[in-house]
């Protein structure tokens, strides 16, 4: 399959991030950056998503209001990536965003190492909120979860999306929204309690 060509301005980066599930435990796969781009992707206008790795994103330093270029393929299994198109070479940044800094929320500005984003933690938030607020954050993740129903019979598995904030504790758009689940085996379910989130972000200052 060829590449496609694709061309446009950013309007959001935020990691790439997959999550896989087992009743209550999980575990990440830091895939590398999702770029969200208003433009023209072969002989469509319209925003996509395309899916870079980290060594471009330290190369390029991308931020919403870059102007962009670059070829790509379309996703193998749409369940577990956040992204519509992957594989991305021929990367080019034509134009710089020279425009002020706003006042956060959402956050703006080059989004952080991966090792970073591992670091600070996640809390859950709202599939609403992240929609309304903070797609174009640096510090949101929407991000594909491989869920094992039964552990002794790994291939037996459920796909859904999850999102996160990686943002300070302090901000004010952030919602938790439900609790999730998670099923299980003979039709068990795990729901993951309000500690998990409050222990992962307990190293964390409410600015931080």
């Amino acid at each position: 399959m060829e590449k496609i060509p694709w061309s446009g301005k950013i309007i959001s980066v935020q990691p790439r991030i997959r999550l896989t599930r087992s009743f209550d435990e999980r575990s990440h796969s830091y895939l590398g950056y999702c770029l969200v781009v208003e433009g023209v992707i072969g002989d469509e206008s319209r925003q996509f998503s395309i899916g870079v790795g980290k060594a471009a994103h330290r190369k390029h330093q991308f931020q919403v209001g870059d102007e962009v270029v670059g070829e790509s393929l379309p996703v193998a299994d749409e369940r577990k990536e956040p992204v519509e198109f992957y594989k991305t070479s021929k990367l080019k940044v034509l134009r710089r965003y020279e425009g002020g800094t706003e006042s956060p929320p959402p956050w703006h500005g080059v989004a952080e190492e991966l090792e970073t984003y591992r670091q600070r933690g996640h809390r859950r938030l709202s599939a609403r909120t992240y929609k309304s607020k903070c797609r174009s954050c640096v510090w949101g993740c929407r991000m594909p979860v491989t869920m094992i129903v039964d552990h002794w019979n790994p291939s037996k598995k459920r796909y859904r999306f999850e999102t996160f904030c990686y943002g300070p504790k302090s901000c004010r758009v952030y919602r938790p929204g439900p609790k999730r689940t998670v099923p299980g085996r003979q039709g068990m379910t795990w729901e993951e309690p309000d500690w998990l989130d409050e222990e992962s972000t307990a190293h964390r200052g409410p600015d931080e």
